[in-house]
Protein backbone atom coordinates (compact mmCIF):
# COMPACT_ATOMS: atom_id res chain seq x y z
CA UNK A 1 0.00 0.00 0.00
CA UNK A 2 3.08 2.14 0.85
CA UNK A 3 4.46 1.83 -2.98
CA UNK A 4 0.73 3.07 -4.43
CA UNK A 5 0.11 5.79 -2.20
CA UNK A 6 3.69 7.05 -3.58
CA UNK A 7 2.99 6.78 -7.15
CA UNK A 8 -0.50 8.20 -6.72
CA UNK A 9 1.30 11.34 -4.91
CA UNK A 10 3.42 11.96 -8.37
CA UNK A 11 0.39 11.86 -10.52
CA UNK A 12 -0.94 16.04 -9.67
CA UNK A 13 1.59 17.96 -11.95
CA UNK A 14 0.90 21.24 -10.33
CA UNK A 15 -0.67 22.74 -7.87
CA UNK A 16 -3.94 23.68 -9.70
CA UNK A 17 -4.19 19.79 -10.77
CA UNK A 18 -3.91 18.94 -7.17
CA UNK A 19 -6.58 21.61 -6.01
CA UNK A 20 -8.93 19.89 -8.73
CA UNK A 21 -8.32 16.66 -7.02
CA UNK A 22 -9.19 17.75 -3.27
CA UNK A 23 -8.65 21.44 -2.20
CA UNK A 24 -7.51 19.94 1.32
CA UNK A 25 -4.50 18.68 -0.09
CA UNK A 26 -0.71 20.54 0.21
CA UNK A 27 1.59 20.85 -2.93
CA UNK A 28 3.14 18.67 -3.78
CA UNK A 29 1.02 15.59 -2.65
CA UNK A 30 2.94 13.13 -0.07
CA UNK A 31 1.31 9.56 1.33
CA UNK A 32 0.31 11.18 4.82
CA UNK A 33 -2.04 13.39 3.21
CA UNK A 34 -3.92 11.06 1.37
CA UNK A 35 -3.92 8.76 4.40
CA UNK A 36 -5.43 11.43 6.41
CA UNK A 37 -8.46 11.94 3.84
CA UNK A 38 -9.10 8.44 4.14
CA UNK A 39 -10.57 8.29 7.66
CA UNK A 40 -13.69 9.81 6.00
CA UNK A 41 -13.54 7.94 2.57
CA UNK A 42 -15.38 4.60 1.15
CA UNK A 43 -13.60 1.84 -1.48
CA UNK A 44 -10.14 3.46 -2.03
CA UNK A 45 -9.15 2.07 -5.53
CA UNK A 46 -6.63 1.81 -7.35
CA UNK A 47 -6.10 0.79 -11.15
CA UNK A 48 -2.29 -0.85 -11.56
CA UNK A 49 -1.67 -1.75 -15.73
CA UNK A 50 -1.23 -5.53 -15.81
CA UNK A 51 1.78 -5.28 -18.10
CA UNK A 52 4.14 -3.24 -16.47
CA UNK A 53 2.34 -3.43 -13.19
CA UNK A 54 2.46 0.11 -12.66
CA UNK A 55 -0.08 2.21 -10.61
CA UNK A 56 -2.20 4.28 -13.20
CA UNK A 57 -5.59 5.40 -11.56
CA UNK A 58 -7.11 6.09 -8.20
CA UNK A 59 -10.25 7.29 -7.16
CA UNK A 60 -12.59 6.80 -4.03
CA UNK A 61 -16.16 7.08 -2.07
CA UNK A 62 -17.50 9.56 0.09
CA UNK A 63 -20.70 11.04 1.99
CA UNK A 64 -22.10 7.72 1.72
CA UNK A 65 -25.54 8.53 3.08
CA UNK A 66 -28.86 5.72 2.13
CA UNK A 67 -28.94 5.26 -1.86
CA UNK A 68 -26.44 8.03 -2.61
CA UNK A 69 -22.60 8.57 -2.46
CA UNK A 70 -20.21 11.17 -3.98
CA UNK A 71 -17.02 10.16 -6.15
CA UNK A 72 -13.86 11.55 -5.12
CA UNK A 73 -10.12 12.20 -6.14
CA UNK A 74 -10.19 11.05 -9.47
CA UNK A 75 -6.88 10.98 -11.00
CA UNK A 76 -5.03 9.25 -13.37
CA UNK A 77 -0.90 9.25 -14.01
CA UNK A 78 0.42 11.50 -16.78
CA UNK A 79 1.63 8.49 -18.27
CA UNK A 80 -1.78 6.85 -18.94
CA UNK A 81 -3.93 10.17 -19.45
CA UNK A 82 -6.23 10.01 -22.33
CA UNK A 83 -5.51 6.08 -22.97
CA UNK A 84 -8.61 4.69 -21.48
CA UNK A 85 -7.33 4.19 -17.39
CA UNK A 86 -9.96 6.64 -16.35
CA UNK A 87 -12.83 5.67 -18.61
CA UNK A 88 -12.25 2.20 -19.15
CA UNK A 89 -11.32 0.80 -15.42
CA UNK A 90 -11.83 3.65 -13.04
CA UNK A 91 -15.15 5.03 -13.71
CA UNK A 92 -16.40 1.53 -14.27
CA UNK A 93 -15.11 0.12 -11.14
CA UNK A 94 -16.46 3.31 -8.94
CA UNK A 95 -20.10 2.79 -10.38
CA UNK A 96 -20.13 -0.96 -9.45
CA UNK A 97 -18.77 -1.12 -6.36
CA UNK A 98 -21.41 2.23 -5.67
CA UNK A 99 -23.82 -0.02 -6.97
CA UNK A 100 -23.17 -3.79 -5.66
CA UNK A 101 -21.52 -2.72 -1.99
CA UNK A 102 -23.47 0.19 -1.33
CA UNK A 103 -26.46 -0.17 -3.47
CA UNK A 104 -26.34 3.30 -4.58
CA UNK A 105 -28.93 4.46 -7.30
CA UNK A 106 -26.90 8.09 -7.08
CA UNK A 107 -23.38 8.49 -7.49
CA UNK A 108 -22.59 12.58 -7.34
CA UNK A 109 -18.94 14.05 -8.94
CA UNK A 110 -18.26 17.74 -8.62
CA UNK A 111 -15.95 19.01 -10.89
CA UNK A 112 -14.11 22.83 -10.54
CA UNK A 113 -15.48 25.13 -13.39
CA UNK A 114 -11.65 25.93 -14.71
CA UNK A 115 -10.86 22.18 -14.78
CA UNK A 116 -11.76 21.94 -18.32
CA UNK A 117 -10.10 18.80 -19.07
CA UNK A 118 -12.31 17.06 -15.93
CA UNK A 119 -15.35 18.74 -18.07
CA UNK A 120 -14.78 17.40 -20.86
CA UNK A 121 -14.14 14.06 -19.69
CA UNK A 122 -16.95 13.64 -17.40
CA UNK A 123 -19.27 15.12 -20.02
CA UNK A 124 -17.96 12.46 -22.46
CA UNK A 125 -18.39 9.83 -20.33
CA UNK A 126 -22.47 10.89 -20.17
CA UNK A 127 -21.80 12.08 -16.49
CA UNK A 128 -22.79 15.71 -15.33
CA UNK A 129 -20.96 16.73 -12.40
CA UNK A 130 -21.62 19.59 -9.86
CA UNK A 131 -19.84 22.19 -10.99
CA UNK A 132 -17.77 24.33 -8.14
CA UNK A 133 -16.43 27.37 -8.81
Amino acid sequence: MNEDLKSISSFPQSKEELFYISPRFKYPLTPDQILKLLENRYEPTVIVDEESGQVVAYANLYDYKDDVCCLGNVIVSKDFRGKGAANYYLLKTMIMKAKSIYKVKHLLLSCHSTNSRGLAFYHKQGLNPLICE
